[in-house]
Formats: C-alpha cells, sequence, structure tokens
C-alpha cells in the first residue's frame, strides 16, 4: 500500500510540473504578434474608417475628415463672420481638427502670452521652451544670453491684457496655423549692472502691441500650440 501511495504521489508531481511548463510557454510573446492597437484597428474597421490613415496617430480620425455636421462649425461662425477669409481659414482648422474652438484657443493664447513674456523678462527658459519653436525659442535665448552678458537685467509686471482676437487662420498641410492681434499693458524696464534704469520704466504702464502666431501640428499625440512667430503691431 505504501508503495502504490508513493506512485501515485510520483505522477502527481509530475502532471502538475508539465502544467505549469505549459502555462509558462502559452503565456509568452513569440515577436509574431500584431500590436494590440493594429488588432482593435482591423476589428473596428467600417466603412467610415477604412479612409484614415496610420491608426497608430491618436488624432489619426480628424484628418481629412469632411464635416457634413453644420453644427461643427457653430462655434466658427459665431467668432468670425460667415463668408470672410478669417471664417473660412478657421473651418479649414476645424475640418483637420473638429475639437478646435476659437474662443477657447484665444483664452489659451492669452495665458501663454502672458507666461511668455514673464519668463522673458525672468530668462527662464525651460518655461519657454515648452512654449516656443525651435526657432523662436533659440532667438529668445540669444537675447537673454546677450542681455547677461551685459549685466542687465528686467523688472517686468504684467499688468493685463485689454484685448486679444484672432487674425488670421490658415492650414499649412496637417499644421494649423492661427495668428492673434494682442493688446497688452505692462510695467518693464531694463537696468544695468549697477542697478540704473537704461530702458522702460519702474512705474509706468506701457500698452504693447503685438501680432504672435501660434501653430499644432494635427496629426500629433501632443494637443499644446507653440509661438512660432512674433512682431510688433505698429
Amino acid at each position: 500500500m505504501g508503495s502504490f501511495d508513493f506512485v501515485t504521489f510520483f505522477f502527481f508531481v509530475a502532471a502538475v510540473i508539465i502544467f505549469i511548463q505549459l502555462r509558462s510557454v502559452l503565456g509568452k510573446r513569440t515577436g509574431s504578434e500584431r500590436p494590440p492597437r493594429d488588432q482593435m484597428a482591423r476589428r473596428d474597421q467600417s466603412p467610415a474608417a477604412e479612409g484614415m490613415d496610420d491608426p497608430k496617430v491618436v488624432t489619426l480620425p480628424r484628418r481629412g475628415r469632411e464635416n457634413t455636421d453644420p453644427d461643427v462649425f457653430a462655434a466658427v461662425d459665431a467668432y468670425a463672420e460667415p463668408g470672410s477669409d478669417l471664417n473660412k481659414g478657421l473651418r479649414e482648422v476645424v475640418t483637420a481638427d473638429p475639437t478646435f474652438d476659437p474662443k477657447e484657443f484665444v483664452a489659451g493664447a492669452t495665458t501663454a502670452y502672458e507666461m511668455i513674456v514673464s519668463a522673458f523678462a525672468e530668462g527662464d527658459r525651460k518655461t519657454l521652451k515648452g512654449l516656443l519653436s525651435r526657432e523662436v525659442y533659440d532667438g529668445f535665448v540669444a537675447a537673454i544670453e546677450e542681455r547677461e552678458t551685459r549685466g542687465e537685467t528686467v523688472r517686468s509686471n504684467f499688468v493685463g491684457i485689454e484685448k486679444s482676437s484672432i487674425i488670421q487662420a490658415e492650414m499649412k498641410g496637417a499644421e494649423a496655423n492661427i495668428t492673434l492681434r494682442i493688446v497688452s499693458q505692462l510695467i518693464s524696464a531694463t537696468l544695468d549692472k549697477d542697478g540704473k534704469v537704461i530702458e522702460g520704466d519702474l512705474v509706468e504702464v506701457t500698452d504693447v502691441n503685438d501680432v504672435w502666431t501660434f501653430a499644432r501640428d494635427t496629426r500629433s499625440r501632443d494637443p499644446n500650440w507653440r509661438l512660432i512667430a512674433t512682431e510688433a503691431d505698429q
């Protein structure tokens, strides 16, 4: 009886070991599986989705999409006169990115404007890098470095935005470009290494008129817009 029990126990242990080995093999990836996103794309394939491009791009369903629902342009028509060049440009942006809303964009761009102006005055390169295109960033940093080399500092107090509005919108390929006219109030003065004011004023509020252009690749996962051009509005 003892021998029989030992044999039974032996085969039981062998069966458990084989079962564990099978599970470990079946649970491994061999490298031939398709990525989960590709599998999902095939399962969800429908006539409406067959015209989409690379499914690896999150914002892809917005690309090349023809908006037949007039409500998608309601925010644009409320912001810019229907039939105007601005309205047409904004409609192109909405066609590429149906989530775009002119008023929401202006609010976000206004916040970015204040952050950029303050960061430039403080020489805050880290903040600037996340808000500017590479070309504009390089220009801003060059100006900051030149200022620092001369031992100059900037004292700036952002009073507020008096007016901010979109004056131009267009698509350049997959990139949306939005240009704003921004009128702000600022107290700003540049001081030399001895602390003497050499430009601006430490008390007087100055009206600043700027024309800034922001851009965003509508194919990108990144929802943020970046400043790509600046000029003073005379």
